[in-house]
């Protein structure tokens, strides 16, 4: 009752009939003058900052942010023990002078 139904794909038949051989068109290009016209270049990338990024680079870039991550937490984390360990410690103190 709570099974999804999907309905069964069509099976494709495997033997391929050939049809009739259509002979191919060649279509002649006369030129419009005598010159001859070399073709032109082929575009090319220009060479960028990220010409030679791969794979290895991507694993890299990844891994060195993580680690900075990871660092920064840790920095964040020793922050806030101190701050909470100076609160204490000044607490002690005036209480103690107190009496």
């Amino acid at each position: 009752m709570f099974r999804p139904k999907h309905p069964e794909a069509p099976t494709l038949p495997t033997a391929h009939t050939p049809t009739a051989a259509i002979p191919a068109v060649q279509h002649t290009h006369t030129p419009a003058c005598s010159c001859q016209h070399t073709p032109a270049p082929a575009p090319t990338r220009p060479a960028g900052a990220l010409s030679g990024l791969n794979g290895g680079t991507v694993g890299a870039v990844v891994t060195v942010g993580i680690v900075l991550t990871a660092l920064l937490a840790a920095v964040a984390v020793t922050a806030i023990s101190v701050a909470v360990a100076a609160v204490v410690m000044r607490s002690l103190l005036t209480s103690q002078r107190r009496r």
